[in-house]
Order: C-alpha cells, then sequence, then structure tokens
C-alpha cells in the first residue's frame, strides 16, 4: 500500500477516528497502524460466522500502548476491541471501529515454585505454556481445542476449557493473579498491594458497585442458589455471577469477573494461572454403543477423577471421518444409530491406571455395547483415537456445500438429562434440515457440541437459521436447566440470550457490571451485553468459491502461526477472505473500482509478500497450502513471453548457473576489494533507487565450484547417487562463513568416512528439481526440468538401485513429490545423516552451543525430530528458536523482498545466546538470510557433522 494511498484512507475516516489516528501515530509506527481498504478487510473476519470491518487496526506490543490508546479512545468516545489470535467462534474479536492486535511482543513468561504457578503474557500460545511446564510435569489447566493455535488473552477472556478440565480447571478456577487495563487506562496487579489500594482509592464507584452487588446477590437466597446451580456445568454465557457467591474482596471478584468478559470490562496484559499435574501414564477407548441413548446413560455413570475425558461421537460425526487415512475400517460398516465414547483415563503408575481401566468397564457393565471393551495405552494406537475426534470438525468443513459456512454451537446440560437432552437436539437439527449436522462433544461436562453448514443467501434461509437457533435455546433453557454457552464464549452470537437464559434478575446485574466498568459502552459493544436483538443475525459471512484449493476453508486462523508474513502483510486465512472479496465483487458487479482497487493491492499484500512455504497446510485442520494457491495466482499472470523466456532459461539451465555465479563472483571480490560498509552502502544507494537491485549483505555467498568424485569405484563399497542441487553448486560459502569449503566437498567427505562409493550424475550442471520456476508460477519450465532429472537420476542410480542424496531441503522436497511414483529412493541431508550416516562413523561431541533451523521442507518431510537428534549428537547445546518458523527468505525473496525475510526473524537474534557463534540448517538460501538476521554463521548442518565425525576403525 503506497503512502498516498493510505493517506486517502485516513482522510476518509469520520473526523474522530482522523483525529484517533493522528494521535495515535505519536507513538505507535506507521507499519503497525492500517486505515487502507485491503489491510482493515482483511482483519474483519474471525473463525465465527461473522464479518465486520474495522476502521483503523492497530497492532499493540506493550501494555504502555494499550494504556494511551484506551485513554484517547475515552476521550474521543471511539470503540475498540481486543483480538489475540481471533480464533473465537462467536465474533467476539471483532469491531467496526478500533481493532487492537497482538502482534510482535506479548511473550514474556516466569515460572515460580516449582512450576506450581506461570505469568504469562497474553500473546502466548497455550501450546507453548505447557511446553515451558513440561519439565515440571505440570501444564495449565484449561485445554481447548485450538490450545495450539489460542493465545492466553483469549484463552482467559473467553474462559476456554476443552476436554479434560471441566469446570474444576477452567482459567476461572486456576487463576492466581491478573495485570489489567481498564476503559479509562487505568491499571492494575491484583498481586500487588499498592496497586490493589491504589485502585481501590481512585475507582471508589467501581469497588462500590461491585461490593453492593456482592451483598445483595448474597442476601438474595434464590438468585445466589441459582448461579451456585447453573455453575456446577460449563457457562460462559454472560459474565462470571459465581465471583460474586464465591468470593468476598472486590479484588478477588473483580479478578474473577475478569475471565470469560471477552473484553468488554478490560484488557489483560498478563495471567497467573495454578497449574495442574500432568499424569504421565494414559490410557483410551473408542467404545461403540448401538444408539445415541445408551452411549449417553454410559456417560451418566461416569466421572472425574476416574475419567479424564469422554467424548461423544454420534453417527453422523463418525461417518464424515471414516474415510480418512488411518481410520478403523470398521467405522463404516456401524448402523446408522451407532454411538460411540471416546474415554481416556489418566495415572501416576502403570498399576494405577491399570486399576482405573477395571473400574471403568466395570462402572459401564450392563450397557450394552457392540464391540467388547478394549483400552490401549500405547501412545501410537490412542492418538489415533484421539484423532478421529480431531478430524470431525474439519472434516465438516471439508464436505459442505460450496458457499455456506460451518456454524459451530456448543450447550451444556445437567448430566442428568443429557440422554433426553442430546436426543431432543437432535430430532430438532432433523426438523429443520440439518440432518447432515454432528453431535459430538465433551460428554462428561454434559457440554456438547453441534455443527451444521448454513447459507445465507436467501430470507428463507435466514429465517430457517433464526427458527432453529430461538427453538434451541428455548429447548436448552426451559426444558433442561442448561447453558446456551459452554465454553466458546457469548459473543455477538449469543448476547441477545443472555437474559432469556439467566432471568430479568440476574441479567440485570450483568447490565450493571457493564456500566460500573464500561460507562460509555466503548469496550467490545455488542458482545456479552447488547441491546440489539437481531445482531446475531447481521453481519453474516458471504463466502463465494474462489479456487478448489481454498474454496474449504472456514476462515479459523489455525494456519496463522506458521506465517512468514503475518506480521509485514497477510496470513493464509486473510488472503483468502480477500479473493473471496474480490469474487464476490466480480459477481455482484456492485463496485467495479473497489474491485480492482484489492487486486492492485493484493499485489503486494497477498502474493509478493507470500513465502508460498506451505507451512500453513500442516496446521490447517483441512490441509490447505495457501502457498499453492499463491503459485497458481502467480502461474495465471504468465505472459506468452515469459513462458518462452522460462522454457529457454531451462533448456539453457547451465548457461544461466554460469552466469549467477560470475555475478557472485563479481559481488565477492568487491566484498574483499572495499570492504563491508563501503559495499554496503553503495548497495543499498541502488537498491533506494530500484527495487530491483538485489540486497546485498556480508553473507552473501561467493562463487559455487564444480562437484568432482574424489575417490575411485569400488566394488565392496555400497554405492549412492549424490546430486548436489543447483543452488549449492552455484553458491558457495560467504567471506565470513566458519567454513570456508563448497558444501560438495563436505558430503563427499562424509560419504567418504561412511565408507560410501558416490556416483555423480554427468552433466549436472544442466540439472535442476524444478523449484525456481515452480514458485513463480512458471509449472511447464519447472515440469520440463524435473522430468529431464529424473531421467538422470534413474539412469545412474540403476533404475532406483541406489539411494540419491540431494543436499537442499526444498530441492529434495519438490523431487518427491512430483517423483512419487518413481523407483527413486530420494533423501534429504538430514534424513540421509539420520537414517544412514551416524551408525557408520564415530561422532564426538563438540563443546559448542549450536542454532538449528530446521527449513519449511524439512518440517514437511517430518524431519524434525531427526535435525534435533543429529545436533544433540555432534554438539553439547543445541538452540532450535521457537519463535521462528518459516524464514521467508523464499528463494531470491530475501533479495528482493528482504521485508519478508526480516519480518519472519524478527525474533531470532534475541532468541541466540551470546556463546552462540554459528547455526545450521539445510537450504542455502535460508542459511544466507539466517546468517544476516542472527549476525552468526549458518550453513549446511553437514558441517557440523563432519566436524564431528570420524571414520569407524
Amino acid at each position: 500500500m503506497d503512502k498516498g494511498s493510505l493517506g486517502s484512507a485516513v482522510r476518509d475516516l469520520p473526523e474522530k477516528y482522523r483525529q484517533f489516528y493522528l494521535e495515535t501515530a505519536q507513538f505507535i509506527p506507521s507499519k503497525r497502524m492500517f486505515a487502507d481498504p485491503i489491510r482493515t478487510l482483511a482483519y474483519g473476519v474471525d473463525a465465527s460466522l461473522y464479518r465486520i470491518t474495522p476502521k483503523i487496526v492497530v497492532k499493540v506490543r506493550t501494555a504502555e500502548e494499550v494504556t494511551k490508546i484506551l485513554k484517547i479512545c475515552d476521550r474521543l468516545k471511539i470503540a475498540v476491541t481486543f483480538r489475540a489470535a481471533g480464533t473465537s467462534l462467536s465474533g467476539q474479536a471483532l469491531s467496526s471501529s478500533v481493532l487492537l492486535v497482538l502482534a510482535g511482543g506479548w511473550s514474556r513468561y516466569s515460572i515460580c515454585d516449582n512450576g506450581k504457578t506461570i505469568t504469562l503474557e497474553p500473546g502466548i500460545i497455550g501450546a507453548q505454556a505447557n511446553q515451558y511446564l513440561k519439565s515440571y510435569s505440570r501444564k495449565i489447566g484449561p485445554d481447548p481445542a485450538s490450545i495450539n493455535h489460542a493465545m492466553i488473552g483469549g484463552i482467559a477472556a473467553n474462559n476456554a476449557s476443552g476436554m479434560c478440565c471441566g469446570t474444576a480447571d477452567n482459567s476461572y478456577k486456576t487463576i492466581a493473579h491478573m495485570n489489567l487495563i481498564f476503559a479509562d487506562g487505568s491499571e492494575l496487579d491484583t498481586a500487588d498491594r499498592d496497586s490493589c489500594q491504589r485502585f481501590t482509592d481512585t475507582h471508589p464507584h467501581l469497588i462500590g458497585e461491585l461490593q453492593r452487588i456482592h451483598d445483595e446477590i448474597n442476601s438474595d437466597t434464590e438468585l445466589s442458589e441459582l448461579i451456585a446451580h447453573k455453575f456446577k456445568i460449563k457457562n460462559t454465557t454472560g459474565y462470571s455471577l459465581n465471583a460474586f457467591v464465591d468470593y468476598h474482596s472486590p479484588i478477588d471478584i473483580l479478578k474473577h469477573l475478569m475471565i470469560g468478559s471477552e473484553g468488554t470490562l478490560g484488557f489483560i496484559t498478563s495471567v497467573t494461572y495454578h497449574t495442574v499435574f500432568e499424569h504421565p501414564y494414559k490410557a483410551s477407548a473408542l467404545i461403540m454403543f448401538p444408539d445415541l441413548k445408551q452411549a449417553c446413560i454410559a456417560v451418566m455413570r461416569l466421572d472425574r477423577p476416574l475419567v479424564a475425558a469422554a467424548e461423544l461421537l454420534d453417527r453422523t460425526s463418525l461417518r464424515s471421518v471414516e474415510g480418512n487415512a488411518g481410520m478403523p475400517d470398521y467405522l463404516k460398516e456401524l448402523d446408522e444409530q451407532a454411538t460411540a465414547l471416546l474415554i481416556e483415563t489418566r495415572a501416576l503408575d502403570q498399576a494405577t491406571l491399570k486399576e482405573n481401566i477395571q473400574a471403568i468397564i466395570q462402572d459401564l457393565a450392563g450397557i450394552p455395547v457392540l464391540f467388547p471393551i478394549e483400552f490401549t495405552d500405547v501412545k501410537a494406537e490412542y492418538e489415533l483415537l484421539w484423532k478421529i475426534r480431531a478430524g470431525i470438525f474439519p472434516a465438516v468443513g471439508g464436505i459442505r456445500r460450496q458457499g455456506t459456512s460451518v456454524i459451530i454451537e456448543d450447550v451444556a446440560f445437567p448430566k442428568e438429562h443429557l440422554a433426553e437432552a442430546v436426543l431432543a437436539l437432535r430430532e430438532c437439527m432433523n426438523r429443520y434440515g440439518y440432518e447432515d449436522g454432528v453431535i459430538y462433544g465433551h460428554a462428561l461436562d454434559g457440554n456438547v457440541h453441534f455443527v451444521f453448514t448454513q447459507n445465507f443467501d436467501t430470507t428463507d434461509d435466514s429465517r430457517r437459521y433464526q427458527d432453529f437457533i430461538n427453538e434451541v435455546c428455548r429447548m436448552v433453557v426451559e426444558r433442561f436447566d442448561g447453558s446456551l454457552k459452554a465454553e466458546h464464549g457469548t459473543g455477538r452470537n449469543m448476547a441477545p440470550f443472555v437474559e432469556l437464559e439467566w432471568g430479568q434478575r440476574a441479567y440485570n446485574y450483568m447490565k450493571q457490571l457493564k456500566e460500573a466498568f464500561d460507562p460509555d459502552n466503548l469496550l467490545n459493544p455488542d458482545v456479552v451485553i447488547t441491546q440489539n436483538p437481531a445482531v446475531y443475525l447481521e453481519n453474516l459471512k458471504y463466502m463465494p468459491p474462489v479456487h478448489e484449493i481454498v474454496d474449504k476453508c472456514m476462515e479459523c486462523g489455525f494456519c496463522e502461526v506458521n506465517c512468514p508474513s503475518r506480521n509485514l502483510t497477510s496470513s493464509p486465512r486473510q488472503r483468502i477472505v480477500i479473493q473471496r472479496e474480490i469474487a464476490r465483487l466480480q459477481e455482484s458487479g456492485e463496485d467495479y473500482d473497489r474491485q480492482r482497487q484489492l487486486e492492485h493491492d493484493y499485489a503486494y499484500f497477498g502474493e509478493e509478500t507470500c513465502a508460498a512455504d506451505g507451512l500453513c497446510e500442516t496446521t490447517c485442520p483441512l490441509a490447505i497450502n495457501t502457498g499453492s494457491f499463491t503459485k497458481y495466482l502467480r502461474s495465471t499472470k504468465v505472459t506468452a513471453r515469459g513462458r518462452n523466456i522460462a522454457l529457454f532459461m531451462a533448456r539453457n539451465f547451465s548457461g544461466v548457473t554460469s552466469l549467477a555465479k560470475l555475478g557472485l563472483a563479481g559481488a565477492h571480490l568487491a566484498h574483499v576489494a572495499m570492504g563491508t560498509c563501503m559495499i554496503g552502502g553503495l548497495a543499498g544507494k541502488a537498491r533506494s533507487v530500484t527495487r530491483k537491485v538485489p540486497k546485498w549483505s556480508k553473507w552473501l555467498p561467493k562463487a559455487g565450484s564444480k562437484p568432482q568424485a574424489s575417490f575411485v569405484p569400488d566394488k565392496s563399497k555400497q554405492k549412492l547417487v549424490y546430486f548436489p542441487s543447483c543452488v549449492s553448486r552455484t553458491m558457495g560459502p560467504a567471506k565470513d562463513d566458519n567454513d570456508q569449503r563448497p558444501l560438495h566437498q563436505v558430503m563427499m567427505a562424509l560419504f567418504a568416512k561412511a565408507g560410501y562409493e558416490v556416483i555423480l550424475p554427468p552433466d549436472m550442471e544442466k540439472l535442476c528439481c524444478g523449484m525456481p520456476f515452480e514458485s513463480k508460477g512458471y509449472f511447464e519450465a519447472a515440469d520440463e526440468m524435473s522430468s529431464q532429472l529424473e531421467k538422470a537420476l534413474l539412469a545412474c542410480s540403476n533404475n532406483g538401485e541406489y539411494p540419491v542424496v540431494c543436499d537442499t531441503s526444498p530441492c529434495v522436497y519438490r523431487m518427491k513429490r512430483v517423483m512419487k511414483t518413481s523407483p527413486l529412493k530420494i533423501l534429504e541431508t538430514v534424513e540421509f545423516i539420520h537414517d544412514h550416516l551416524l551408525n557408520r562413523v564415530e561422532v564426538v561431541k563438540v563443546p559448542d552451543t549450536v542454532a538449528v533451523h530446521v527449513t519449511c521442507s524439512s518440517i514437511k518431510m517430518g524431519l524434525t525430530d531427526k535435525f534435533r537428534v543429529i545436533a544433540e549428537a555432534c554438539a553439547s547445546k543445541v538452540i532450535m528458536p521457537e519463535k521462528v518458523k518459516c524464514c521467508g527468505f523464499a528463494g531470491d525473496k530475501g533479495f528482493y523482498v528482504p521485508e519478508l525475510n526480516e519480518s519472519a526473524l524478527e525474533h531470532l537474534k534475541e532468541t541466540l545466546p551470546p556463546e552462540c557463534n554459528c547455526g545450521y540448517s539445510n537450504s542455502r538460501t535460508c542459511e544466507i538470510g539466517l546468517a544476516d538476521h542472527s549476525g552468526i554463521s549458518y550453513q549446511s548442518i553437514a558441517y557440523l557433522v563432519d566436524r564431528c565425525s570420524l571414520e569407524k576403525k
């Protein structure tokens, strides 16, 4: 987005928003504040069924920034919404005003009392918190299904729970302390007596209101009993009124009210949790019952702590995953009424685990089952069973009709009503035409999810959805005394129904709380509390078809954690959101100028800054590779002239690499002659004139050299084919690299130590896997190159008899993908070293601290653990920076779009200890960017292994 366009976007804002932008720009850099159409649209979705475009998006990184912004909003009377990961399912992370997004920062943590408490800033992902606690055999209590993607801020603000935590270990029950910022910009540290006293002194009205409400509720026996009763099961409808029954100090009440308040009462800057024990022994069983009723009766006999989790899976949900890889064959043969319970039990030792299993079987005695109950404590086996549960929601999304939204509702029933209630819910879904919808969930807590697909194309579609939701709400509340929201938060989805569930007296107290904390209704309006009874029917998503690669996307945001451009321009979810809006505009023809502007802006925002690494696929529930979609878009822009140039380059590849070597040699000579500062300054000035000049850094490699076989054939030795990639043939070490040998020499040395006879492909200077062409959308040239390479490798490997080793990970990934039907056995460097070399050499560990970067392609090939094993065998300490995913160098983008590499590696240097002076990876271009942003030499992992290995005697 150019400055002129951004300025125009700000000028078009209403006056008070222009003022907000100007004041906020005094302390927030322009790269973290957006008002332009494409960026605001991109942040206009969360995982819910709503789409609302904010006027201004601000990426905040510190509590000080939030405090200043809230003071401005308070003065200008501008509404503001806080957003963490945006995985929320009820529309609570959306705004039509100012959206504050946690981006960068917010990642500090501390562990105390031998892991019994942990303090977390709100930008830490839940699973990462558990990783910090792993060595203590502890974890945080909340365990939502989104724990690998949701951030602590959202987990606490929504009181997210999950399969095992129930009502005993959720955020409400395990919170110790909080740091908070309120609507007026005031702050509170609930662990600090002085802070609490200052807050009490400066906010007498709020403290007084909390005390008054506490006294009135506790003097009203009927209401206090209602509150206690309703929180015996999971409940996130409205505010946590149980705080007034469970606690007496206004600060304690306030702290617990913030849990589940969804950003409507204040902003959470840190949370201190009491942690829970992580049991080392586990066993699971998938138990099949003849029908839904029998499964629910079985659940009613089970309880904690004997059972850690009991997940209900109806026949429709089982059918949705029965065709997935690894699923048991018997799923396809089940009767139409069959229903499953997936049960897990945990223990401190094996003997207790066996006792638990027998106790569960005894508890279920007499209830008919389709197969004998069998538990497994084998990790691989019970993980496969839980894969069934994990696959249900995405499976529904994957098979939905094009253009429909996936809607997931979550209710809870008292367990004594579970069987009758679930049967009534199923009947209601069928009656409204949602026969394909699924029912599953955390049955041990009476918590049931029901998932269905819905379009909103016509008035009748919307009316059917409205009538269905209203009937379900009345059924849950009036017939079964349940919760309308068990763990997904009220949001705007259930805000109009809070009074229905709680009644007028309790709801009035909730409104009084909102008024006391946020008198001007500036914090996330229309969430939890609303005056608009139709808010749940407004701003519904429209999801027109774009392309088969991305059409299944549910916009859940699970992809975002891996995306290298997420803090620079856009994430995979946002790219799809923009493309859907472009498709909608094309379809409707309503605003051609807007369509053209979005298409123009997307060129940089979505396409040019996409690394196309495909890591999004690894965490997407539907395995959508947005990188493949980007490559497809690039291919649509290929002209006849461009196609012919690409084919010419492919057919004259040795000349292309020779020219590249010549350029690298010239740059290296200039570097040596003029020094780093002078050559860097000249290159920087040239690039400031035109982006066509590549970025120069002192880690730019010198020219590569031609690989040569270093020993004569020996029939007694095992043969292998070594294919040095075009990148490693073209690029040698950099001037400041620790080892000045070219990579092929190092590989040859390793082969020799391990006793291999090496075959080099003839005319290898002509060979390439095609990756450079594919990434730019030149598919024809890419396939022609890979076909030529395959033929050459088949010839020199004796038609696949000898394994083929390639030294560059992205190249191997493409080779394995496009040559998957070939008899070739293709091995990546890490794969070869781990599986075929370490046991043939003697490894002597060096007393070094080394950094390791696992490339995207290595992650997708499942080599992360092997990478770690190799590095730990060679060095005394191995650092694998948790905040670094894809490095963003992306072939040559590190030269021409260096800001992508810079953004992706923003946190690299800070994670490396001072004693770490070398890093290792397995892709030469990635190593350039890693070295540039860390200040230390990065080279292939082969260099480390060669340094530490000796020939076995």
